[in-house]
C-alpha cells in the first residue's frame, strides 16, 4: 500500500491545507481544509504519528484579579486602610471595633511584616515609612484586565510580589494551550506529488451489499498494527478497596463494626481518655473548636474530674490543678475515632467487647504530600478478663500479615491514655521499618471512671499511611483527586 493509499480523506485534506501555509493553528486549519477543527486535530495527530505533520504546544500564562482583588484596587489593600485611618498608636481591641476583625486580622500581619508597623504590648504603632509597595504597584497595572507577567511588571522582583497576590487570593493564575500544525519534510514532498481526495466508505452496510454498490467504493484503509485503545473496566475505587480489606480482616476476626458522631464534646474526645486540658493537641494548633456545646454526661463528669485533679481513688496523682468543666463541654471536630469507641465501652462495660471503627477524623495539619486536615483511621479496642499485652501484639501481627506485611516489630511508644504503649512498624523494601499507629492497654484512670473493671487492649492506626504503602503513593493526596487515568491504571486487589 502506497503512503498516499493509506491516509483518509481528512488527512489527506490537512496536508493540502497545510502545504500552502506550511504551518497553521487549529481554528485556521478548520477554514482552510473544510474539515472541523476536531475532527481536522485527529487528522494532523493521525499524520504525526505516520511522520508527515507535526503538533507543537506552547503554555502561556496570565493573570488576573479576583473579585476580592478589584475591590481592593479601588479602596486600597487591608494593610493600607488601616495605615491611613491611623493618627497614631492605636490598641488593636480599638482598631476590631473599627474595623471588622478578619480586616484587623489580615492586615496586622501584612503591616508588621512591610515595615509599615510594629505591635508593642497590644498596641499598633505605625512607622514613618509607608511608601507604596511592590504589590500596590503591581495590582495598578492590571487596569482590570488579564495581562501575563512580563507586561505588569519587568522587576525581577515582581514574580515573587505576585506569588504572594495568588496566596492572598487577590490574583488568580490562568493557563491557555496554544496549539501549532505544520508539515514536516515528508509530508510536504507526499502533498507535492498530487493527493487524489475521492469519497471513502468507512463502514460496509447491508445496504452497499443488497445493491453491490460496494464493488466500486472506495475503502478507509485499516491499519491492523495499530494498537486499540485500552479498555478500563468498572472497579471500586483504590483507595475504598483497602479500607474495605482492613474492615473485612476485622470482620472475619469476630469484631463489631461501630459508628459515631464527626461533632464530639472535649470530654469525651479528650477528658474521658485522661488527656490533660493543657495538652498541646487540645490547642487551636490541632483541633478544629465549634462555637456549640455539649453538657458533660452527669454519671462520668465527676469520677473523671476527680480522676485529672488527685487519681481519684486510685494509686494515682492524677494530672494535679483544677479541672475546667467548661472546657470539656465545648464541641471539636474529632481528631481521632478514640473518641467513638471510649464512648462504646462506656455504654458497654461488661465483658467481653470486641470492636472496631473505621472512619474519619480531623485535625489542622497544613496540607502536604503527608498531611491532610482529615483523613481516615481505624481504631479498635478488646475488652475481657485476663487479656494481656501479649494478646495485643499478636492481634496487631495478625492484623499486618493478612494486610500483606511479612515483617513486623514493635517499639515503645508513649500515649497519655495507655500504658505500656506501643508503636507497630513493618517492613517495607527500599524504605525499611516504618511505623504505622500506637497501640496499648488502657490505663486505668480511663477505665476506671467508666465503670470498667476488665483490661481493654487498644489501638489506632492511620488509613491513609498504610495506603500510601500499599499502592506505592509518595503524596497522599492522589487518594482524594479524581485522577481518572490513576484510577484507571490502579491495580485491582487479588483475594
Amino acid at each position: 500500500m502506497s503512503a498516499q493509499e493509506n491516509l483518509t480523506t481528512n488527512e489527506k485534506k490537512v496536508l493540502l491545507a497545510l502545504q500552502e501555509v506550511e504551518s497553521a493553528t487549529p481554528s485556521e486549519l478548520e477554514n482552510d481544509s473544510g474539515v472541523q477543527v476536531d475532527a481536522a486535530m485527529q487528522a494532523a495527530f493521525l499524520l504525526e504519528e505516520k511522520g508527515l505533520a507535526a503538533i507543537s504546544e506552547k503554555v502561556v500564562e496570565s493573570y488576573s484579579l479576583t473579585g476580592e482583588g478589584e475591590t481592593y484596587v479601588k479602596e486600597g489593600l487591608p494593610e493600607r486602610q488601616i495605615l491611613e485611618a491611623l493618627e497614631g498608636p492605636v490598641s488593636l481591641d480599638e482598631l476590631k471595633a473599627r474595623f471588622s476583625p478578619q480586616m484587623v486580622g489580615i492586615a496586622t500581619g501584612w503591616l508588621v511584616r512591610k515595615g509599615w508597623a510594629k505591635i508593642e504590648d497590644g498596641v499598633m504603632v505605625p512607622s514613618e515609612s509607608s511608601g507604596a509597595g511592590k504589590d500596590e504597584e503591581l495590582l495598578a497595572a492590571f487596569e482590570g484586565k488579564k495581562k501575563p507577567l512580563a507586561e505588569l511588571s519587568e522587576d525581577p522582583q515582581a514574580e515573587k510580589t505576585l506569588k504572594d497576590l495568588l496566596k492572598r487570593k487577590i490574583v488568580v493564575k490562568h493557563e491557555e494551550k496554544f496549539r501549532t500544525i505544520s508539515t514536516t519534510l515528508d509530508g510536504r514532498s507526499l502533498a507535492a506529488e498530487g493527493l487524489v481526495i475521492e469519497e471513502e466508505v468507512a463502514q460496509i452496510t447491508t445496504e452497499l451489499l443488497k445493491s453491490e454498490a460496494w464493488k466500486d467504493k472506495k475503502y478507509r484503509p485499516y491499519n491492523i498494527h495499530m494498537r486499540p485503545k485500552p479498555v478500563y473496566g468498572s472497579k471500586v475505587h483504590a483507595y475504598h478497596r483497602l479500607i474495605d480489606q482492613m474492615r473485612q480482616i476485622f470482620l472475619e476476626m469476630g469484631f463489631t463494626e461501630i459508628k459515631g458522631d464527626i461533632v464530639q464534646s472535649s470530654f469525651w474526645n479528650f477528658d474521658a481518655l485522661f488527656q490533660p486540658q493543657d495538652h498541646p493537641a487540645r490547642d487551636m494548633q490541632d483541633t478544629f473548636h465549634l462555637g456549640s456545646r455539649c453538657p458533660l454526661p452527669g454519671e462520668y463528669a465527676e469520677v473523671v474530674k476527680a480522676m485529672h485533679e488527685c487519681g481519684g481513688a486510685l494509686d494515682s496523682r492524677g494530672w494535679g490543678g483544677k479541672w475546667d468543666p467548661k472546657l470539656g463541654e465545648k464541641n471539636v471536630l474529632r481528631t481521632h475515632t478514640t473518641a467513638v469507641t471510649v464512648k462504646y465501652l462506656a455504654d458497654n462495660p461488661e465483658p467481653p467487647v470486641k470492636a472496631f471503627c473505621i472512619d474519619r477524623a480531623y485535625r489542622r495539619e497544613t496540607i502536604d504530600p503527608t498531611h491532610t486536615p482529615e483523613f481516615e483511621q481505624l481504631e479498635g479496642v478488646v475488652m475481657d478478663k485476663d487479656m494481656s499485652f501479649a494478646d495485643l501484639l499478636g492481634l496487631l501481627s495478625e492484623f499486618y500479615h493478612k494486610m500483606g506485611f511479612d515483617e513486623v516489630r514493635f517499639r515503645p511508644g508513649y500515649f497519655p491514655y495507655t500504658e505500656p504503649s506501643v508503636e507497630p512498624e513493618v517492613y517495607v523494601d527500599g524504605l525499611g521499618w516504618v511505623e504505622l499507629g500506637g497501640a496499648g492497654i488502657f490505663r486505668k484512670e480511663v477505665t476506671e471512671p467508666l465503670g470498667i473493671k476488665a483490661p481493654v487492649l487498644a489501638w489506632g492506626i492511620g488509613v491513609s499511611r498504610v495506603a500510601m504503602l500499599k499502592l506505592g503513593l509518595k503524596d497522599l493526596r492522589l487518594l482524594y483527586q479524581s485522577d481518572i487515568d490513576w484510577l484507571r491504571k490502579s491495580e485491582v486487589r487479588r483475594v
